[in-house]
């Protein structure tokens, strides 16, 4: 199952997320099949693209309860349910 979660990069206690899609049984950090936005938890700088996101969603890809956050947050998922 394909899944859009978080995938962390940075210094250790300055960690900052890039939104993946990735097969469910990889490992957190292993090589995503596309790379859709980055999340910045210290400042909530959020950078979606929301094109490639709507994309992996059609497809069936099922975000995790963080990932879901974010997008209703930035108001992409309220976007698909009317469409």
């Amino acid at each position: 199952m394909i899944k859009l979660r978080l995938k962390r990069y940075g210094k250790k206690r300055e960690a900052s997320y890039r939104i993946v899609a990735m097969n469910s049984r990889d490992r957190r950090d292993g090589r995503p099949l596309e790379e859709l936005g980055f999340y910045n938890p210290r400042t909530d700088e959020v950078r979606l693209e929301a094109e490639a996101i709507n994309r992996r969603l059609e497809q069936g890809a099922q975000p995790t309860d963080t990932v879901r956050r974010i997008l209703e947050k930035a108001n992409i998922l309220q976007q698909r349910v009317r469409a």
